[in-house]
């Protein structure tokens, strides 16, 4: 059931944020849903390849992608002003999409007995792959390699569990918040990793 849950939020928030950054870009109509979907459907692509679930698994989630389609929809339809308004949600949701993934990564990767290391990049990947799609797809430096510690905190999450301080849902759910509470803190703060300036 968490895996389930984890799996819808991920999805819808990373569609959502995919939109808002077409919209941004001034894509089409056609391009908006591509790059939804791209992103909403990338970061699965990447957890599967990642830890070893059939990557047909995607395409049997009906559910999904209709829920999928309507906040894309919704986006889509929003008035130019709104967008504007509404450009800061981005990262929300984009956040909400980071940690859920995130924690989905390091979830699988503790239940079949990989070492730390690997529960970490297992999160890491999960959780930022994406978000990296979609910044390639859009023409973006990708947000992982460079933006207020966005990785960091999906290798939080599995440092946490890969110790086995979370178990339970409740302590994941609680495990998400924080996650998605330090993405946007380090955003509004601009707190970033150390970077080696050649100019």
């Amino acid at each position: 059931m968490t895996w389930d849950i984890l799996n819808i939020i991920g999805t819808i928030a990373f569609a959502i944020s995919g939109a808002f950054i077409a919209r941004e870009e001034d894509y089409d109509l056609l391009g908006v849903y591509v790059l939804g979907f791209t992103t909403a459907f990338g970061g699965g692509l990447v957890r599967n390849l990642l830890i070893g679930l059939p990557i047909e698994n995607i395409w049997t989630q009906e559910n999904i992608f209709e829920i999928a389609f309507l906040g894309i929809t919704i986006v889509f339809f929003l008035p130019n002003i709104w967008i504007g308004r509404l450009k800061k949600w981005v990262v929300f949701f984009d956040a909400i999409g980071l940690a859920a993934f995130a924690i989905q990564g390091a979830n699988y990767a503790v239940s079949i007995d990989a070492p730390l290391i690997a529960v970490i990049m297992a999160a890491t990947m999960t959780g930022a792959g994406g978000g990296m799609i979609r910044d390639i797809f859009a023409g973006r430096k990708p947000m992982i390699f460079h933006s207020e510690i966005y990785a960091l905190w999906a290798a939080f999450a599995g440092i946490a569990i890969g110790l086995g301080a979370i178990r339970g849902p409740y302590a994941t759910f609680f495990l998400l918040i924080v996650i998605v509470f330090l993405r946007m803190i380090s955003v509004y703060f601009n707190w970033n990793l150390p970077h080696k300036h050649t100019k």
